[in-house]
């Protein structure tokens, strides 16, 4: 299934690109753990452990407080996404397999049986793509991503992900196809009596790694998201942007080449969300997949990445560079 997302090579880039945006330029690097050091890891659970490393003293990370976020200098009409604009981001080949695949998809609820939440939809994503899905609520935004994550099967078509047909898996599949997948959520979905460093091990733990792993992988990824001493904090010791830093670890601990996002910035303010994007945008130049559903016309039209705009369950849109449009309200 991994051959389809993305090589070994590739996922060595992530680590070290991540640890230059956690890590400030004084403290030391941390080298990223080698593809020889953790063999196959995408096609296997079998994960090296990966070297023990202290917490540094100070991680920079964008916070509200921080007014480095947004310059001083910063014109009013300037976005605060600009930063992000994809200008230099690589180019996607769209040959050979598609990551995401919908075939003539139609979602219809039981509830709603004139009203279908997808009708006939049809598209493909490729790996490496970072794609924005938008349109007004009640468009099929989180019905799409769920087809996804096989949370909801399609009433009709294919939907094919990393080369497998989830209209035909069976459901004692889908929890191995999950583990490809990170997910990230408006609401964070983290576990309240758990600690920081606990949500995130659980989302090892639930697909039986070693305990060696989790203790060298949890607390690295924290700190790779700048969250490496709060690790021992619950959820509501943590502020809102917080919270959704320890969303996006737990999605990526895994190290998943499809990353899915529903609405992750959309109870965060614009400089917090700045450093949600920050880690998405990056994890996505060094190749993993992002698909992320949103409302925020600000961050789409700065960023100008691929737009699908759906309404009322069609596609009414697939634009490469696109902004958020028009028709759809928050």
């Amino acid at each position: 299934m991994a051959s389809h997302f993305r090589s070994a090579e590739q996922q060595g880039a992530v680590d070290d690109e991540l640890n230059q945006l956690a890590t400030p330029d004084s403290a030391p690097q941390v080298p990223a753990v080698s593809a020889d050091d953790t063999g196959e890891l995408l096609a296997s659970d079998a994960v090296a452990p990966a070297p023990s490393v202290e917490t540094p003293e100070a991680v920079h990370v964008v916070t509200a407080a921080d007014p480095a976020t947004v310059p001083a200098d910063q014109p009013a009409s300037e976005s605060v996404y600009s930063s992000l604009s994809n200008d230099e981001a690589p180019v996607v080949s769209r040959t050979g397999t598609p990551t995401v695949s919908f075939k003539n998809v139609s979602l219809i609820y039981p509830a709603q049986p004139n009203k279908p939440a997808l009708d006939d939809v049809s598209l493909d994503i490729y790996p490496g793509e970072f794609v924005f899905v938008v349109g007004h609520s009640g468009s099929g935004k989180s019905s799409l991503l769920r087809l996804i994550t096989r949370e909801l099967k399609a009433s009709s078509g294919q939907v094919i992900v990393a080369g497998q047909d989830l209209t035909k898996m069976r459901n004692k599949k889908v929890p191995y196809l999950r583990r490809q997948i990170g997910t990230v959520y408006q609401d964070f979905k983290l576990l309240p009596d758990k600690t920081v460093y606990e949500n995130v091990a659980f989302a090892l733990e639930c697909i039986g790694k070693p305990r060696s792993v989790v203790k060298a992988q949890v607390p690295e990824v924290l700190r790779l998201v700048g969250l490496g001493e709060r690790m021992n904090h619950f959820p509501d010791q943590l502020s809102g942007g917080e919270q959704q830093r320890v969303s996006v670890a737990r999605a990526m601990v895994n190290r998943p080449p499809l990353l899915v996002c529903d609405e992750p910035t959309g109870n965060l303010d614009p400089a917090i969300s700045l450093g949600i994007m920050k880690l998405l945008d990056l994890i996505n130049r060094n190749g993993t997949t992002v698909i992320m559903a949103t409302h925020d016309r600000e961050m789409v039209d700065s960023m100008r990445k691929r737009v699908i705009a759906l309404e009322a369950g069609h596609v009414v849109r697939d634009q490469e560079r696109g902004g958020y449009g028009y028709y759809g309200a928050l």
